[in-house]
């Protein structure tokens, strides 16, 4: 008889957090179940991975099903996932709102990201095309250094996060002034981690009304056709 927990064909959340953990060193944030048998994801402070109900198995990768059509399970799972976290940062996210507003796109940034600067600095078509953007932190150099300081990138995304006018500040930055130094408690670290768990590996990283995510810039028009699209 499999010992409780081994068994391969029942899911014990709780057993198969604990053993990633000693053996991976991963913290399992959560555990869902998926329409491969034996098989469940694993949301993680470091993304999103999947192992066998008894943790015998990794799997790193995505996992597809072949119907009639091909569908991107791990993403479909992850839209729900990024559209349900997003709304932990509701009161913390910078926007940048849309006269007439017909979209809303989150996008992860960071200031010194050239490909951030670049769509930033074209806001205002974004708005013209009723796309409201609400940013998220995401220091690409990460929230501390080897021996624990705080990163120059976490520093000075925590100080526009902290601004009186944290737009105005986000603005600036971006066009390379220099914003004055703060500190606060806005949840730059949780967004960031957030970023991690559900996929995001650079900047910028746009998320769908549809939980959908497009990694990369994209012109106004292009992410304009898109989200009419989804």
């Amino acid at each position: 008889m499999a010992k409780v927990g081994t068994d391969p064909t029942k899911l014990n959340k709780e057993v198969l957090k604990g053993k990633i953990k000693r053996t991976l060193g991963l913290t399992v944030i959560d555990v869902e179940d998926t329409p491969v048998p034996g098989i469940a994801m694993l949301i993680t402070n470091q993304g999103v991975y999947y192992a066998s109900y008894n943790g015998d198995y990794f799997i790193q990768g995505k996992v597809y099903s072949l119907g009639a059509t091909v569908t991107d399970l791990s993403e479909k799972s992850l839209a729900k996932i990024r559209l349900e976290g997003i709304k932990r940062f509701n009161d913390d996210m910078i926007v940048y709102p849309a006269k007439d507003e017909k979209h809303v796109v989150t996008v992860f940034t960071d200031i010194t990201c050239g490909y951030c600067r670049k769509m930033h600095a074209q806001m205002d078509e974004y708005n013209a095309k009723g796309i409201t953007f609400q940013y998220l932190a995401y220091p690409r150099s990460g929230i501390s250094d080897r021996l624990g300081n705080p990163t120059e990138g976490f520093k000075d995304l925590r100080s526009v996060w902290c601004n009186e006018d944290p737009a105005a500040a986000l603005t600036k930055a971006k066009t390379g002034g220099k914003v004055a130094y703060r500190i606060c408690d806005k949840p730059i670290e949780a967004e960031f981690d957030f970023g991690r768990q559900i996929g995001v590996s650079g900047t910028p990283a746009i998320i769908l009304e549809n939980g959908m995510m497009l990694p990369g810039y994209q012109p106004p028009a292009q992410l304009e056709e898109i989200l009419k699209n989804i």
